[in-house]
């Protein structure tokens, strides 16, 4: 059937040219958009007379008289195509297909019924389109084919469009506050020689040139941190980068993250920061700061269900201890590793090869995370996961670091960060093993110590996922639903 269907509009596409028309059009200049018309257009006003265009997304044919709807980034609009108003374009209009693009010019005004519409005079055919569109235009619902055909998926369904034009104004509403606040954007290398700066397996790779293994960063950590070293105070960048691990809703290998330096600050100060971008991002787009989020639970028969939440990113968000969320959720105190690996066995893991800081971690996961629903910042982590941490001062076991969660998510990381070389370089020469040894931050890089030499300031750093940023801010239940091509296995 579909096949039939492709040939029958290579058909028409025989019969374009035959007509003398390029079925794949040149430039066409607008002077409104299909949102503009319907802002500017006024019954009682002087005539509107516009050049527009969009993909038709409605056909229907009445003999010497065409209605179509149109759809262009900004929104949907009806145009009429009269035979009388259009004697020499009339036999093309005939042989257009729904996912055409046209390019069209004419007089704004009003149906009967009290449409908005475009009585069109001049029609220009922009490209023939030789697939059909899905379910007439009712929408793409086949999630796996959206993600796949993601240029099917914005043409036909406005709700997508909505959340990635939602996606690019997060991002600048975040660069503009920074930008604001004296932070300087720079771009760091994404092929590095040496990975570090966060528990993560990289993605490798070979330069035939100088004949030497690289990785895809993940992340520009300790390359921002080079920059406090030579006097850049304040430093930001909406890095890619590369983790080579699962696929879910929350993970897609490649994603964007916010990495953000501020010299002669700590933690206390990323926090703030965090509060800020995030709150008045939501109220960017959203107008308020109270945010619905809808998740899909497991009902008492296994049916899924869902839940609506509204999150409060109103500032100032709860504040607590790693130590006291390990004992109020999992019953057990961060220090007794003995009950901590206990209860890892209770749930079933197999601690036995596990570095005390990784058990401890596992269990937090898993009996923790479930319970951090509103925004929450969980403070002062166990010092063996932080390498690239500074200690509290009166007790060295613990770190500067905090997570910030929303809707049992992590959403970011910072650190008061560590900038005593020689600290630094023991911590990394050691080892912290795991279920996965290969992802840890023990990486040496001998350069970023002889940078510490060379002296960094006191800062605060912070990380933020803004694929799960975005997420959270357009109600979005997976991060393939915000990321515009996201990895799939081959079909």
């Amino acid at each position: 059937m579909a096949k039939n269907l492709e040939e029958n509009r290579i058909a028409k596409l025989e019969k374009i040219r035959a007509l003398g028309v390029d079925p794949f059009g040149s430039r066409f200049e607008k002077t409104h958009s299909l949102a503009r018309i319907r802002t500017d257009f006024t019954e009682d006003g002087p005539a509107l007379v516009v050049r527009t265009a969009g993909r038709i997304i409605l056909f229907r044919s009445m003999g010497k008289l065409i209605f179509s709807t149109i759809r262009d980034a900004t929104g949907d609009l009806q145009i009429c195509l009269r035979k009388d108003d259009l004697p020499e374009d009339f036999a093309l209009a005939k042989l257009l297909d729904l996912g055409d693009g046209v390019g069209v010019e004419g007089e704004v005004g009003k149906t009967r019924t009290g449409e908005i519409t475009i009585f069109v005079k001049k029609l220009v055919l922009l490209n023939k389109s030789l697939l059909p569109p899905p379910e007439k235009w009712h929408g793409l619902q086949d999630v796996d084919l959206r993600y796949r055909q993601r240029y099917v998926d914005l043409a036909v369904n406005p709700a997508v469009m909505d959340v990635f034009k939602k996606r690019s104004a997060i991002i600048e509403h975040i660069r503009q506050t920074l930008l604001g606040q004296e932070f300087i954007e720079v771009d760091t290398p994404a092929l590095q020689p040496i990975y570090g700066g966060a528990a993560a397996r990289p993605f490798t790779t070979h330069h035939n040139t100088l004949d030497m293994e690289l990785f895809l960063r993940i992340s520009p950590e300790l390359y921002l941190k080079r920059l406090l070293v030579g006097g850049m105070e304040r430093v930001f960048e909406f890095a890619r980068v590369f983790r080579n691990e699962g696929i879910s809703t929350k993970h897609n290998p490649e994603y964007t993250l916010l990495e953000v330096y501020q010299a002669f600050g700590d933690y206390n100060d990323m926090m703030v920061l965090t509060e800020q971008l995030i709150s008045t991002a939501a109220q960017k787009v959203h107008g308020s700061m109270v945010v619905p989020y809808t998740k899909k639970t497991s009902g008492p028969s296994h049916t899924p269900e869902e839940q609506t939440i509204d999150i409060d990113y109103t500032p100032p968000w709860t504040r607590l201890s790693y130590t006291e969320a390990l004992a109020r959720y999992a019953g057990v105190a961060a220090d007794d590793i003995s009950a901590v690996r206990s209860k890892a066995r209770q749930m079933g893991l197999e601690e036995k090869n596990m570095d005390d800081a990784v058990v401890i971690n596992k269990v937090f996961e898993e009996c923790v995370e479930q319970h951090l629903v509103q925004p929450t910042f969980v403070i002062d982590y166990p010092a063996g996961l932080c390498p690239l941490t500074r200690r509290l001062p009166d007790n060295p076991q613990l770190a500067l670091r905090f997570e910030a969660y929303v809707m049992n998510m992590e959403l970011g990381n910072a650190y008061t960060e560590l900038n005593d070389p020689f600290v630094q370089a023991e911590n990394l020469s050691g080892s912290l093993a795991g279920e996965d040894t290969d992802e840890t931050m023990r990486v040496m890089d001998d350069d970023f110590i002889r940078a510490l030499k060379f002296g960094m300031p006191p800062a605060g750093g912070l990380g933020l996922g803004v694929d799960r940023l975005v997420m959270l801010l357009t109600n979005s239940p997976s991060i393939r639903d915000v990321i515009l091509f996201p990895l799939m296995r081959p079909s």
